[in-house]
């Protein structure tokens, strides 16, 4: 029932009209600066060798827009040798203009920082060692900067080398800051499709009970009319009639479909199957967790006039449920919850007597692919993976619990108790407030 989508490693491929506008951006950005340098300022820049490896990089762009689609999405591979174009199309040119000293030699971090952001880390290494690897040559081999020639500009050596180890700094840190905050957002943008997908599969479970009890309703006219008729044909046949005996089995075959129905037709419908009360939610959460040697207790407050109801909501139902799985595949022998109730709040908690929290991730418990699991513990499947897995399971179940209002909050007991806590407190309007489901949609009939 709680089980979490299967979710699988999305290819990281770039677009290629991406990087054709970029490096377009780059061809008339490097085009205005060779000019401005040599006809502006009048210094002395060779400006036909420059002119030819900028216009190499145009004749690439305008190859790979007539070769290719617009829309072409290509493989990290293909990507990286692009990326790695860039990177010697401007060390070309830098080396015809003061190499280092040229103060746009930072722009080589430039395809380091796309390759981060969108190419697996293997491509984004090796495309950091070529820029690094270039930008050690340009240190020794490269033109002079283009300078006023009656007062050339020296820079000290001790500063070119403050220079060159700025720059692999720079291409080493922010490229793996940058990669950092790609692969967070990406494992957050996972988490929140499968999220999505849980959300609409329980919904759509949801209201097929509904649905069920609906086509009872209205079967249950025609079925009538059916037995009626059944009856007068038994009654006009005689005695010895060779149809007696199908008739016979007709009607009795029709009376047991009306017993089916009749089951399906107590599921109730309308606002009563709408709203359902704490207590039932929280029986319904923690009746397929009752079969796995771990005994499970349920308190409520001594008053239960005053008992919440709230509306059926499958983001609650799933996100309890979570939550309770993950507290018996902790637990040693006792999970116990306790639901609490005023005029303002609801809140529901869920305690183990397992290990706890472990320190180094308690911070971090709720955040997309973070998890701890006892050494050697399996799966109620027994699947290694459902226990050693990525945190997947607590996001969504906390994602989905917050989108209806709740505030989680998380703690292990203190000694000498062990084992963990989780609350779950919603304000009592949050709880009781109705839900608007999307419509079910019908399915397609087949052609």
């Amino acid at each position: 029932m709680f089980g979490l989508p299967r979710t699988y490693e999305r290819p990281r491929n770039v677009r290629l009209d991406t990087l054709i506008r970029l490096r377009w951006l780059a061809v008339f950005g490097q085009l205005a600066a060779v000019l401005v340098v040599h006809f502006g300022l009048e210094f002395e820049v060779p400006i036909w060798p420059c002119l030819a490896v900028i216009a190499l990089a145009a004749l690439l762009n305008v190859a790979l827009r007539v070769s290719f689609h617009q829309t072409q999405w290509l493989e990290p591979d293909r990507a990286a040798w692009l990326l790695t174009f860039d990177i010697a199309e401007l060390a070309a040119l830098l080396y015809l203009t003061g190499g280092l000293e040229n103060p746009f030699s930072f722009l080589l971090l430039g395809p380091v920082l796309i390759s981060a952001t969108a190419l697996p880390p293997r491509m984004t290494l090796l495309i950091g060692t070529f820029a690094m690897f270039c930008a050690t040559v340009l240190v020794f081999l490269h033109y002079d900067l283009p300078w006023d020639a009656e007062n050339p500009l020296e820079l000290p050596e001790i500063y070119m080398v403050g220079v060159w180890l700025s720059i692999l700094l720079a291409i080493g840190y922010i490229g793996v800051y940058t990669w950092q905050v790609a692969e967070e957002a990406r494992q957050l943008s996972d988490a929140l499709a499968a999220t999505e997908l849980v959300l609409a599969r329980e919904q759509h479970l949801s209201q097929l009970d509904g649905l069920a009890a609906a086509a009872a309703h209205e079967l249950g006219t025609p079925l009538a009319t059916i037995t009626v008729v059944v009856r007068e044909i038994e009654r006009a046949l005689e005695a010895n009639s060779p149809y007696a005996d199908d008739v016979k089995l007709l009607r009795e075959q029709a009376q047991r479909c009306r017993e089916i129905l009749a089951k399906i037709t107590e599921l109730p419908t309308g606002e009563p199957f709408d709203r359902t009360p704490l207590s039932a939610l929280i029986e319904e959460a923690v009746a397929p967790h009752r079969n796995f040697g771990i005994s499970i207790g349920v308190t409520y407050p001594a008053n239960r006039a005053t008992e919440p109801a709230g509306a059926r909501n499958p983001a609650i139902r799933y996100g309890l449920g979570n939550l309770i799985e993950n507290a018996v595949d902790f637990a040693h022998s006792r999970v116990e919850i306790f639901a609490k109730w005023t005029s303002d709040e609801v809140s529901i908690s869920i305690s183990d007597d397992g290990p706890g929290f472990a320190a180094e991730v308690v911070d971090r418990i709720g955040a997309p692919y973070v998890t701890h699991r006892r050494p050697g513990g399996r799966g109620p499947d027994g699947d290694e993976d459902a226990v050693f897995g990525l945190g997947l399971g607590f996001f969504i179940a906390k994602t989905l619990l917050e989108r209806s209002g709740a505030r989680l909050a998380l703690i292990n007991q203190a000694p000498p108790l062990h084992g963990a806590t989780v609350t779950v407190t919603w304000s009592r309007a949050d709880f009781e407030r109705p839900l608007v489901a999307p419509p079910l949609e019908a399915p397609a009939r087949a052609s």
